[in-house]
């Protein structure tokens, strides 16, 4: 695959000569904990259905990185070739990114909700070469479903299968032969190691375009975001980090595989969100910090109380992906005792703003944060104006941590001469510098942190033999802080209710959390006299209960 990063070169001098980019990559702070503290804990890997525990030392987790990476190499696989891997968080998830780094691959992150439609998209666009899926999981065949992609994608040359048990079974081709020890093994883990600007990761992000955008990442982007993230949060080599998040999002992938791993501190990985499981985990490894969507401090903090077990070493929620209310805020401190963090990012980006430890806690549910070290924040008006503080507009980033551009799409990487990247999204700053996201002038709803690609969604619903016209909007909802409203003007004669509505989607491969959950039909929309609809006056109209 070749990629055309074109955002980093123009930034290197700049970054390296402000100390925003380290010039290591993960190859780097891994063998430093082996060297350091070979023999702590740097995961442990639960599931909650089968409750299966897996610990891994430094020691464990490197050798086996070399091992896979070796393996990885004798299934093809090298140097800027893309690894897919649609797996649920765990140890493999870990193992494989090391490994993939060790040789200079790629990893792709991908979701476990996704299913055909956004599969193939991806993988055909981001030139796969492995895919790497769990046998089951929640119930559903992943395996099933990639062999029956694979006739599709003719760079794919082979699916491999965590716990599959067959011929492409992960331990049978990856952990179980000692790959290390074959002639040649020294001679791949050190020849193909990349560097600091090589890309290392392409992950997906859904957009207004039609379809999603493939976000390259250096090392060098994302561990200047991981160094001062964990900075702010005053997190170090003596802290346990849960991570219930899906690795596939950069939540997961950076501060819950990577961030540990710099830090020489200790994860746990936990496969299913199930607050019970959370708890018990937070007391019996001595958790310290977590960072999640609301719905999950939400969970959290209601299972502690209704159960009384107490979370002590629990120090910091970080919470991000929706606004914090300010109730929860109140009543998480109260119960867990912990310091609730409220953060705005992107893929793009990272975490761009955090509140400060030491701020009050009525910035959580006010504020999103003020900018990192190494970021700068704009708002403008539509004329491109920078607006006072207090006033709603366009936000723009300008950040060490910003992303390559998006893979075979640099028309789309917002980016002006100066380097400030339009985000989409609408916002303000207050007086001292914190920001307060407003809206969002691209059309994703988010509903629990996952972004739901409306504009995709709207498509296929025009499909529909009894659509008319569609409109996806946002609507409010306590825990997962938005849900979708689909809103239609069906076809004269026609009818559609909500199960239909759901079927059809599920025809046609939608994932469940995409589709909408409400359902209005109307005679007409409100539209501009060019004939746009004007989903502000729906939103407007559902929040004030006229829908």
């Amino acid at each position: 695959m070749e990629f055309d990063a074109v955002l980093l070169p123009p930034r290197r001098a700049e970054s390296l000569a402000k100390g925003w980019w380290h010039d290591r990559t993960i190859n780097d702070d891994l063998d430093a904990c082996v060297q350091t503290c070979p023999d702590k804990v740097a995961l442990t890997a639960v599931r909650v259905e089968s409750g299966e525990v897996r610990r891994l030392t430094y020691r464990e987790l490197a050798a086996l990185a070399d091992r896979v990476a070796v393996g990885l190499s004798r299934l093809g696989v090298g140097r800027d070739d893309v690894v897919s891997l649609q797996l649920p968080n765990g140890w493999q998830f870990t193992v494989l990114y090391l490994a993939c780094s060790r040789i200079g691959a790629v990893v792709n992150p991908l979701m476990h909700i996704f299913r055909e439609r956004e599969l193939s998209f991806m993988l055909a666009h981001g030139q796969a070469k492995l895919l790497i899926v769990p046998k089951v999981f929640r119930g559903f065949d992943h395996e099933a479903m990639a062999r029956g992609l694979k006739g599709t994608l003719p760079h794919l040359q082979r699916i491999v299968v965590v716990g599959g048990g067959g011929e492409d079974d992960f331990d049978a081709l990856l952990t179980t032969p000692a790959w290390e020890r074959e002639p040649d093994a020294a001679e791949i883990l050190s020849r193909h190691r990349p560097g600091p600007d090589d890309i290392t990761q392409l992950i997906y992000t859904s957009g207004t375009t039609g379809e999603p955008k493939g976000v390259m990442h250096s090392a060098n982007t994302v561990m200047a975001n991981i160094v001062a993230y964990a900075q702010r949060l005053a997190l170090g080599p003596d802290d346990v980090v849960l991570m219930a998040s899906p690795m596939a999002h950069q939540t997961g992938f950076m501060y819950g595989l990577m961030m540990p791993i710099m830090l020489r501190a200790s994860a746990v990985l936990q496969d299913l969100w199930e607050p019970k499981k959370a708890i018990e985990l937070i007391r019996a490894e001595a958790v310290s910090f977590t960072m999640a969507s609301t719905p999950f401090l939400t969970d959290l903090t209601r299972h502690v109380q209704d159960s009384g077990l107490a979370v002590p070493t629990l120090r910091t929620f970080l919470c991000a992906g929706a606004p914090i209310p300010g109730p929860l805020v109140e009543q998480a401190r109260s119960e867990l005792g912990s310091k609730i963090v409220s953060a705005w990012g992107m893929t793009e980006n990272g975490a761009v703003t955090l509140i400060r430890l030491d701020d009050d806690d009525q910035r959580a549910f006010t504020t999103d944060g003020c900018p990192l070290p190494g970021v700068e924040l704009k708002v403008v008006d539509f004329d491109g104006r920078e607006l006072p503080a207090g006033q709603d507009g366009r936000l723009l980033v300008r950040a060490c941590s910003n992303f390559g551009g998006y893979l075979h799409r640099p028309q789309w990487n917002n980016i002006d001469a100066d380097g400030w990247f339009d985000t989409g999204d609408l916002a303000r700053l207050d007086a001292h510098g914190y920001v307060r996201i407003s809206g969002r002038s691209k059309d994703v709803i988010i509903r629990g942190g996952e972004n739901i690609p409306v504009f995709e969604i709207e498509v296929l619903l025009y499909r529909h033999p009894a659509v008319a016209q569609v409109a996806i909007v946002a609507y409010p909802d306590e825990r997962l802080g938005e849900r979708a409203c689909a809103i239609v003007v069906p076809k004269a004669g026609q009818s559609l209710d909500l199960a239909g509505m759901v079927e059809f989607l599920q025809s046609q491969k939608v994932a469940l959390q995409y589709i909408p959950e409400r359902l209005i039909v109307r005679e007409a929309m409100p539209a501009t006299p060019s004939g746009k609809i004007q989903k502000f006056k729906l939103r407007e109209m559902l929040r004030d209960g006229l829908l």
